[in-house]
């Protein structure tokens, strides 16, 4: 990170108050943010086996990383492009697009949705996989997107170290 500058980090804290005036529970930073991204990917790489609600919540880290990459400077973006790009890949590998069918039985995923909650993993067990081969369950009115559920908030107890 020495290549960074004052105006980077700057723009790293403006971004994490930001989002967190938008409804994130803290203000988070570009690398803890990246550090659950990679953590999640290796989770979907080994056949996720948590329950989807938790998938939901631990993939809320793309989201942060999709609002929070606009409001970083060109520099940093430029610097940690090929990471980011590079966990992207992973995650498409390790997932199919099933045009959000999966997800959006427990998830509101439209067709301006981003494109990582329109994918499910290719591998899954335990509470994932018993989650997903049940029927039809109906969304709660209340978890209708990540800012609306659980997610952020999880997401935030989970990370904070």
């Amino acid at each position: 990170m020495s290549e960074w500058s004052q105006e980077d980090h700057a723009s790293v804290e403006r971004a994490g108050r930001e989002l967190q005036a938008r409804g994130w529970r803290k203000a988070f930073s570009l690398d803890e943010m990246l550090q659950a991204y990679e953590s999640v990917v290796g989770r979907v790489e080994e056949g996720y086996d948590e329950t989807v609600y938790e998938y939901l919540n631990d993939l809320a880290c793309r989201r942060w990383l999709a609002l929070a990459w606009p409001l970083v400077t060109e520099n940093l973006r430029q610097s940690r492009a090929a990471e980011l790009r590079s966990l992207d890949d992973r995650f498409r590998a390790a997932t199919a697009d099933d045009g959000g069918r999966s997800l959006g039985r427990f998830f509101t995923v439209e067709d301006g949705s981003e494109w990582w909650w329109r994918r499910r993993p290719v591998k899954v067990r335990g509470d994932f996989a018993a989650d997903l081969a049940q029927g039809d369950w109906p969304r709660s009115a209340a978890f209708r997107s990540c800012r609306d559920g659980p997610c952020c908030q999880r997401q935030a107890a989970r990370i904070e170290i």
